[in-house]
């Protein structure tokens, strides 16, 4: 028997055919799929994406700009440049809220040189034949400088990769521009500016991005990165955080209003990730603000999700300060529920309001459209609801039209979860947010967590989440993204009361993380694809329209006791007329299925029928830089017999069958 059970095997894989019947027992797995029982609709909304500069995830990352404290204007105002010769910090510059810049003046020998050179974020990214946009504020009397892309690390005669000369003709302040094209492909490359000629002249946001930007945008976003999303198909998009809408302190919070407008005069934010973690401490890590919330909901509309902004509620960080001292008093939070609504005017006013207008002049004259609002991110105890209360009274009376998401706290269930739920019910929230970044033996326990909520209250938005693998695996591997994957078809059968739900965190780049897991990894010039991405990729590819029934001996397949590891959901798309099954085998055995669908008419019958498999034999492994395919999902025909499949589904194994409902 065994024998015969490694040869129908061996045989599969080499034949290429996922449609085999092996099992080493003699039971099936019965799933019943209702057809006929069109049930939840699954809101377009249901899998999307979580942003929050972490992990250098903003600047050093999605946001293209390669040069470091551009305008100078980090505490240590110096900070990632390197000067030689005569050069001088001056603080009474064009931008108001970024006044430094820098003077380079002639060296007192004609053989000296000056100028200044940039390291970029872990050094800068150069394509070969790929073209940058050089671009500085400037002012001087005819003085040149020669603008070079350099790397100091070549055995090469020169250092010097390309160059141009600029010269500064303008006693005012002015914008000049030039185009680079790099010969070569380096990860760690930098940029030097020479002063070539007598005098002085002032330099100030010094910038270089690749024209090659996400849809060509001047300042733009790193266009494999931003792809990677556009690839998942989300249905929404949450910004800006997490902990950093909070602020380690107020002042520190991300205040929307200080990301838009021209881009050089958006001042410098502190970023709470360098200190927060020791252990992995960068403490040139500073928010420019550059990638802000008009290129965040341009962003969502690019790749066609649903923008969901966050405000901080006048809380700062719960876990940082334990004391009331440190938060907004309610009665001294009009300014913070003002930016709330001001930040709905922006979003969605006419390009004759007050904020509309702004949004105007930064080239969108048409709203964006925004429909979510989220107050506050992991806030707990009585002081969150007292203080979202305000906001929730403010919106309705404003926008009505506006859903408003709450939060249930840091955690998944306890004390301050159970205490949130109810005060989310009477403010009459819309939906709240739910973040869990637990273990593997949680995610093996709730994939029926929804099953038995209340369907009258607030509807459920699972704002961040994560399998964090046991026995200190803290890293992406396959087989934290299975788990996911199981969990998530309790999400997708729960369509009703979940309509939201994204992973989190999101981006990390290899030199620079505090935390993992993350969805996509990056280093200067290239990007990874994780298995849990993967897993977001083919729920949101493969969402459907509508929950229909699926049942094993009349119960939900959550893994649940006698169910073998057995995680399933089904779903029906309108669009394409087509029954969409996930099936999870969390166990390390094969498991035999039988899917029998029910209630289709005597001249109705499935075609058109593929299966894709997603598995690993290493469950610790996962896809690398080097390596970025090692784990991906494949798809290959599959045949079904009348109105039932009987197929088995491998060990530890991730599986999406399709069939398209013909007459």
């Amino acid at each position: 028997m065994k024998r015969l059970f490694l040869t129908s095997l061996i045989l599969a894989a080499i034949i290429g055919n996922t449609n085999y019947v092996f099992s080493q027992t003699n039971d099936k797995h019965v799933f019943t799929i209702e057809t006929n029982k069109i049930k939840a609709a699954i809101q377009p909304t249901m899998y999307g994406h979580f942003f929050e500069d972490i992990n250098f995830g903003a600047d050093g990352g999605l946001y293209a700009e390669l040069i470091k404290n551009r305008s100078f204007e980090f505490p240590q105002h110096l900070m990632g440049w390197r000067t030689f010769g005569n050069v001088t910090l001056r603080e009474d510059g064009p931008f108001e809220r970024n006044p430094h810049y820098v003077r380079l003046s002639s060296p007192n020998h004609s053989q000296k040189h000056t100028g200044i050179e940039n390291e970029g974020f872990f050094g800068i990214g150069l394509k070969a034949d790929a073209a940058y946009r050089f671009s500085v504020w400037a002012r001087g009397n005819g003085q040149k400088i020669r603008i070079e892309l350099i790397n100091n690390e070549t055995m090469e005669e020169s250092q010097v990769l390309t160059s141009k000369e600029i010269t500064i003709d303008s006693p005012e302040w002015k914008k000049f521009e030039i185009t680079l094209t790099s010969p070569a492909t380096i990860d760690k490359a930098r940029l030097r500016i020479f002063l070539t000629s007598k005098g002085d002249v002032d330099l100030e946001h010094v910038s270089l991005f690749p024209v090659d930007t996400w849809k060509g945008h001047k300042n733009g976003l790193r266009k494999d990165l931003a792809q990677a999303l556009a690839d998942t198909k989300p249905g929404v998009f949450r910004f800006p955080g997490g902990c950093i809408v909070e602020g380690t302190d107020l002042a520190t919070r991300y205040n929307w209003k200080n990301s838009i407008g021209p881009v050089e005069n958006r001042p410098c934010n502190e970023n709470r990730w360098h200190y927060t973690f020791p252990h992995r401490f960068f403490p040139d890590y500073f928010q420019s603000y550059g990638m802000g919330f008009y290129e965040l909901f341009l962003l969502a509309e690019e790749i066609g999700a649903e923008p969901l902004p966050v405000v901080n509620c006048g809380l700062a960080c719960q876990f940082q300060n334990e004391t009331m001292d440190a938060h907004v008093p309610v009665d001294q939070l009009d300014p913070y529920i003002q930016d709330a609504l001001d930040l709905i005017e922006f979003a969605n006013g006419d390009a004759e309001s007050e904020w509309g207008k702004q949004r105007a002049e930064m080239g969108h004259p048409e709203p964006f459209n925004l429909k979510f609002i989220a107050i506050g991110n992991e806030q707990w105890g009585p002081e969150y609801p007292e203080r979202l209360e305000r906001f929730v009274k403010a919106i309705r009376e404003q926008y009505p039209d506006i859903q408003i998401i709450g939060s249930s706290g840091p955690n998944s269930e306890g004390e301050d979860f159970d205490y949130l739920w109810p005060e989310m019910k009477r403010l009459k929230v819309d939906l709240v947010d739910e973040h869990f970044y637990r273990p593997e033996s949680w995610f093996l326990a709730e994939g029926n967590r929804y099953d038995s909520y209340d369907r009258k209250g607030p509807k459920v938005f699972a704002g961040e989440y994560a399998c964090h693998g046991a026995n200190g695996k803290k890293w992406n591997h396959f087989h934290a993204s299975l788990l996911e994957a199981a969990f998530m078809t309790g999400l997708e059968r729960n369509a009703d009361i979940v309509r939201m739900a994204t992973y989190a965190p999101l981006l990390a780049h290899v030199e620079g993380w505090q935390w993992r897991p993350d969805l996509i990894w990056f280093d200067n010039l290239r990007s990874v694809r994780t298995c849990s991405y993967y897993v977001q990729q083919l729920y949101g590819t493969n969402r459907g329209t509508h929950v229909i029934p699926l049942t094993m001996d009349k119960q939900p397949v959550s893994g649940q006791a006698g169910q073998d590891g057995l995680f399933a959901s089904a779903v029906w798309d309108e669009e394409n007329q087509r029954y969409i099954i996930k099936v999870a085998n969390t166990s390390d055995q094969p498991q035999a299925l039988q899917l029998d669908f029910k209630g289709l008419k005597k001249d109705e019958r499935l075609a058109n029928g593929s299966a894709i498999t997603f598995h690993s034999d290493d469950p610790d492994a996962d896809n690398t830089l080097d390596n970025p395919h090692a784990i991906v999902p494949k798809e290959s025909a599959i045949a079904i017999e009348g109105k039932t499949l009987v197929t088995t589904i491998h060990p530890m194994t991730f599986m999406v069958y399709r069939f398209t409902k013909e007459k």
